[in-house]
């Protein structure tokens, strides 16, 4: 492989034009033209609340592999939402069959042994360089755990409870999942083909279908990273939880990117890009970065961490008979450090208490925690979660509006009824 498909070529050029316009106004485009087309590469379809989502009780959905059983799955377009309630039994890890799935396009069904991963670009010091999936898995591997996290989870709290319109995807707070992944270091792979000291970006590509937005072909999936990062702790990933990995998520190899946004996470990674120049692809542009008031025209930084969410393993609306014991579980992650304690209240957050951990709180994963209650009242309630991680930062009861629903973090209200 030694140049982008043309289709990507001719965007990127394009992108690469506008994008130095807006930060230098240097290429002789109008401001006007760049906004245009970020606002059309943003895909803006107005969110629809998960109250108003058409039902589905189908066991699977079209483009997806795995069965997706509603007491599991809610489906959203061509994605499936984990239902939390559904994780309150399956210890740290959450297992293959119950994983959310996150597609632009369809699930690509390959074989391993007619895959193969091709680096390439100006940052490496040579030519192109084929890895076979047996060539891969022969090099030393390693195991992470890891949550992989949609950046737009929790998107619909913006409408809900903080009445603000954004737009894509309606999760709620089940667009993520840890996993124990086994494979070999990106910097292992990188190394062996040759990275230059003048490489800048990463570029990872998926093998799935092309994404067509309004006409417009954005290409295949693909999102750079900084050399930096690409050296840290990146994985190309092989095994999920002991076994091979499923085809949803990113067989037969994946990127995992510990602590970033999930786009950064490419599936079914087909071929890298080593860029001794900076890369530029739809999914670092108009999309994946914070647009609206507050921010420059031009969006924020492309974003990297995830945040900090806590979220209870209940069904919205979940009833708990007055006057007896019960005992409340969930889970809270953040990309910025580990999770150093987590706060419940019962009482739509007059008064708060300590949950209690029962996991070792560890970077790029998740704590579970439990906290007992005894209602007193019957009718409805709201219980609320919130988290600090050890960077001292203590989950919010607002977060900043952006226009695509980025990386919420506020304190959700999760309601219920006491019978």
């Amino acid at each position: 492989m030694s140049a982008v498909p043309p289709s990507e070529a001719a965007y990127d050029r394009l992108r690469v034009r506008q994008w130095t316009r807006g930060r230098a106004r240097s290429a002789g485009i109008d401001r006007r033209d760049l906004l245009k087309l970020v606002a059309a590469a943003s895909v803006a379809a107005p969110l629809i609340p998960a109250a108003a989502s058409p039902a589905h009780a189908g066991p699977s959905l079209p483009g997806v592999v795995k069965p997706l059983p509603p007491e599991l799955f809610t489906v959203r377009g061509t994605n499936a939402e984990t239902n939390l309630a559904a994780l309150r039994d399956t210890g740290l890890l959450t297992p293959a069959d119950r994983f959310f799935v996150r597609n632009h396009t369809a699930t690509p069904v390959l074989d391993a042994a007619d895959w193969k991963l091709t680096l390439w670009g100006s940052g490496l010091t040579g030519g192109p360089v084929d890895f076979s999936y047996e060539a891969l898995r022969a090099l030393p591997s390693v195991t992470r755990t890891a949550f992989v996290e949609c950046a737009g989870n929790g998107r619909s709290f913006f409408t809900s409870q903080q009445g603000q319109q954004v737009s894509g995807t309606a999760w709620t707070l089940g667009a993520i999942g840890t996993a124990r992944w086994r494979g070999v270091r990106l910097a292992e792979v990188l190394r062996r083909a040759g990275i230059g000291g003048n490489a800048v970006d990463v570029l990872p590509r998926g093998l799935d279908a092309e994404v067509i937005s309004d006409g417009t072909n954005l290409g295949r999936v693909r999102r750079p990273l900084p050399v930096a990062k690409a050296l840290d702790d990146v994985l190309l990933a092989y095994e999920m939880n002991g076994e091979p990995l499923p085809p949803d998520h990113g067989a037969p190899v994946r990127l995992i990117v510990p602590s970033w946004v999930g786009i950064a996470n490419i599936k079914w990674v087909g071929d890298i890009e080593v860029s001794a120049e900076p890369l530029l692809s739809p999914w670092n542009t108009g999309l994946y970065r914070l647009f609206g008031p507050g921010y420059p025209p031009e969006g924020s930084a492309p974003l990297a961490r995830q945040t900090l969410k806590s979220a209870f393993e209940l069904a919205p609306g979940a009833s708990f008979a007055a006057h007896r014991r019960h005992l409340l579980t969930g889970r809270s992650w953040s990309g910025g450090a580990p999770v150093r304690s987590v706060e419940v209240s019962t009482d739509g957050g007059v008064r708060w208490r300590p949950a209690r951990l029962r996991d070792e709180p560890r970077p790029g994963s998740w704590v579970r925690w439990t906290a007992d209650w005894v209602p007193e009242e019957t009718g409805p309630g709201v219980l609320l979660a919130r988290a600090t991680d050890r960077s001292g930062r203590t989950q919010p009861a607002t977060t900043a509006h952006n226009t695509q629903g980025y990386l919420f973090d506020a304190v959700v209200r999760h309601p219920v009824t006491v019978v």
